[in-house]
């Protein structure tokens, strides 16, 4: 067996990746200066928005050739203390939608009868952990919730897909410890209207980019060195296409719920998270806007939205509503992360949690924002502290925000001709 060397980070893009993570490493330690963490009194909080992945689930996708893990049913056994009453529906009220990523997922199982994509016992027990620090910061610490569910005062979307749904009904459980007045209403959104990841089945133009640049990905020097090796030491037939980013999607899973692996990659995450995240930074593209804009623009136009309409003071049920939760994925975080300047270089662990926070100023009513990752503040792009004037938010990522008509023009475009 060959010996596994760590190489550099991408010899071919060292300027564009490498100078993106010592930007991210300067900002980072540039935080501890910011004094704006120790000043809560001067403003009121108004409007929570909290963007969550879900938790640990069953691979999405099995690896032909290598040793494969046992999925028992098992592990998808519901903890009592994370059940909620809830249920679905779209974003108008009527009964929840079909879902065809959903029906992919269950068109095949997994050795040991799960399906591909399905939440587990530890993946409730992680967003119900979750739930619990969220009730600790805006229940316990700040009385900015009621310790009891209300829907007048919380508002719950997730993709349409099982495993984020219940993600985050277990959130909700852990929140409140089970207790709620009514039953929760989880909206969602048809696949062909999603904004809550980047939406490939309506963007065609995203679509072919990404896969495009993949491929890209692939033949990179470094990636394509590593990739070779990871093909003959999982055992990988030749004609297989597997990215990094399948390989870190399974082994990753079986890490979490402590199955088999092989005994190789036991030495090698690292690496293989390493090539992962260079794979979908070199495919999302950050320094063009276009990509980013159709990743998550629209997402980050209706989380402003929120944000302005909160600020007109109007008496309507959806501006009452102070606490508003979004159930995503790894895929969504990413780009968003990007967007914001405050991506690490990491894949997003499950469970991992965006918070942005609007506060008003007591004194002079203007309207600031907070953003935090991983339960750490965050100073964001275009901004001086971490309390950010809105103004400066939304003049830092006006570049990524797009609206309908615009998304549907560039959508619409060849890969080629969009800038």
């Amino acid at each position: 067996m060959k010996t596994w060397t760590k190489r550099s980070f991408f010899a071919s893009v060292t300027c564009a990746v490498g100078g993106a993570y010592w930007l991210y490493e300067k900002r980072r330690i540039s935080l501890d200066n910011v004094g704006g963490a120790a000043r809560p009194s001067e403003y009121e909080l108004k409007l929570v928005q909290v963007l969550f992945r879900h938790g640990a689930r069953t691979p999405l996708k099995s690896l032909p050739g290598t040793l494969q893990a046992e999925w028992i049913v098992d592990l998808l056994q519901v903890p009592p203390h994370t059940k909620f009453n809830y249920i679905v529906k779209n974003l108008i009220g009527d009964p929840r939608p079909p879902s065809p990523l959903e029906d992919h997922y269950r068109a095949h199982k997994l050795n040991g009868g799960a399906f591909h994509g399905q939440l587990t016992a530890l993946g409730m027990q992680q967003m119900y952990n979750l739930g619990e620090r969220l009730r600790d910061v805006y229940i316990k610490k700040s009385n900015f919730l009621s310790p009891v569910f209300r829907s007048t005062e919380v508002y719950v979307r997730s993709t349409n897909i099982v495993r984020t749904i219940e993600s985050a009904v277990c959130l909700l459980a852990g929140l409140f410890q089970q207790q709620q007045e009514g039953i929760v209403t989880v909206f969602t959104s048809e696949a062909e209207t999603e904004v809550l990841y980047p939406n490939y089945k309506r963007c065609d133009h995203l679509k072919q980019m990404t896969r495009q640049r993949i491929v890209q990905a692939s033949l990179l020097p470094e990636i394509a060195e590593d990739l070779k090796e990871m093909y003959k030491l999982l055992e990988i037939p030749e004609h297989e296409h597997i990215s990094f980013i399948d390989i870190w999607d399974d082994m990753t899973s079986r890490k979490a719920h402590d199955l088999a692996r092989p005994s190789c990659v036991h030495y090698l995450m690292k690496i293989i998270e390493k090539r992962a995240v260079e794979t979908v930074y070199f495919a999302y593209e950050p320094s063009n806007s276009t990509s980013l804009q159709l990743c998550v623009g629209q997402l980050l136009s209706f989380l402003i939205s929120n944000i302005e309409n909160k600020l007109k003071d109007q008496d309507s049920l959806e501006n009452l509503r102070k606490f508003h939760l979004y159930s995503v994925h790894d895929t969504t975080l990413m780009p968003f992360l990007m967007a914001l300047d405050i991506f690490d270089m990491k894949w997003p662990p499950y469970g991992a949690d965006v918070i942005l926070e609007l506060y008003e100023h007591r004194s002079s009513k203007e309207a600031f924002v907070k953003v935090s990752y991983l339960g750490k503040d965050q100073l964001v792009r275009g901004c001086s502290d971490i309390y950010c004037p809105l103004r400066d938010f939304k003049k830092a990522l006006s570049s990524y925000v797009i609206d309908e008509v615009n998304y549907e023009e560039k959508c619409n475009q060849p890969v080629n001709a969009a800038n």
